[in-house]
């Protein structure tokens, strides 16, 4: 048998898989990216980019180019005439276009020496003695070490490696489009609807991206929109710049995040929902904690590590799920959080790692079951 031609292998090149190879080409580690696409990949995302994923990218060494960050402060949640807005203490997030941080991305992975493969379809994984000896590519078998799934929400490797164990019962899906209007908020704006959200992200001086995810079967951008009267006519008339892009169902389940030789990270190590924003900051924290793991030679404190890190974006977005079904629930939770902002606030900072969950205190968390309570 062949030696390993690279330490690593890793399949998809979006962001999960980039930062990925960051992390691992900055622990002396021999990277490979494959990825069946041309660089510039687009993905249907809310494109917010939490406080502590704007920290993980600033420690890749990732920059964006003048205007391609818009800062926004904070999350305002908009249920017809109930607002409730809390700011991040601290530093706030980035509202990134999804092709210009697949850009920046590319141009840190090319200056660190990251062998990027674009244009090369996977075809499968090539069984070894123990787990897999390489990823069988359109240019042949490329051997590694170590393999990792970085390619999505219905990730192939993941399926081949046996670790999906497939959709949630409870099916959502989503859609984006982009608006060339000057934002009219210093924040992300989450619009509630009948059976659906909206994601509002200012992603430069004059674009703004919308979001919209739903339940109950197909449903097209417009038809979503049109449950959202006051965001529709905020943006009639502004020009469509850019054309819709789905993705779903969105609840996908896994086994495991790791297999022998084999790991998975970002959506392809599984994916509850998108209603609490997280995806991208959860897969740059998966992404070091694999780094870690691949230059100790074990892959056991990675599945450990991304437990860790699943767990309170988890527990918040099943709670908000729970919210989202039970609109008579969801009422009385925003005007809970529209009486306390400074609690909001502090949730927030919870919410993006900037706090310790001990940071809303048993007087914070009675105050706000009291104004729950009191909102019915």
């Amino acid at each position: 048998m062949s030696p390993p031609a690279v330490d690593v292998a890793i399949v998809g090149g979006g962001p999960a898989g980039l930062a990925t190879a960051l992390a691992v080409r900055a622990a002396g580690l021999r990277v490979t990216v494959l990825e069946r696409f041309q660089p510039g990949l687009d993905k249907p995302c809310g494109e917010g980019m939490m406080p502590d994923a704007v920290q993980r990218l600033r420690r890749l060494g990732v920059e964006l180019g003048p205007g391609e960050a818009h800062p926004f402060r904070g999350i305002r949640y908009v249920d017809g005439d109930v607002v409730a807005e809390g700011a991040f203490p601290g530093a706030g997030g980035w509202g990134v276009r999804r092709l210009a941080l697949h850009r920046a991305l590319v141009r840190r992975a090319e200056e660190t020496g990251v062998d990027l493969r674009w244009g090369v379809g996977v075809r499968g994984l090539v069984p070894g003695s123990v787990g897999w000896e390489g990823v069988a590519t359109d240019d042949g078998v490329l051997r590694a070490t170590w393999i990792v799934g970085a390619d999505g929400l219905l990730s192939r490797v993941r399926r081949e490696a046996g670790l999906e164990k497939g959709p949630g019962a409870f099916q959502r899906f989503g859609v984006r489009r982009h608006y060339q209007l000057k934002p009219w908020t210093d924040c992300v704006e989450v619009h509630w609807g009948r059976q659906c959200e909206a994601y509002v992200t200012p992603v430069g001086p004059d674009l703004v991206g919308i979001a919209m995810l739903w339940s109950g079967g197909k449903a097209s951008f417009d038809a979503l929109l049109d449950r959202l009267p006051a965001l529709r006519d905020r943006v009639a008339g502004a020009p469509i710049a850019s054309r819709d892009r789905g993705a779903g169902p969105l609840h996908q389940r896994v086994h495991g995040v790791c297999r022998a030789n084999l790991a998975l990270v970002g959506d392809a190590a599984g994916y509850l929902d998108a209603i609490t924003g997280e995806g991208l900051a959860i897969a740059l924290h998966q992404s070091a904690a694999l780094a870690e793991a691949l230059q100790r030679g074990d892959l056991a404190g990675y599945a450990a590590a991304s437990r860790r890190i699943h767990r309170l974006p988890d527990a918040l977005t099943h709670l908000l799920l729970a919210v989202e079904r039970r609109p008579w629930l969801r009422t009385r939770a925003l005007r809970a959080l529209a009486a306390e902002p400074a609690l909001f606030s502090r949730l927030l900072g919870i919410h993006g790692r900037l706090l310790p969950v001990r940071a809303l205190g048993v007087e914070g968390a009675l105050r706000l079951a009291w104004r729950l309570a009191a909102a019915g």
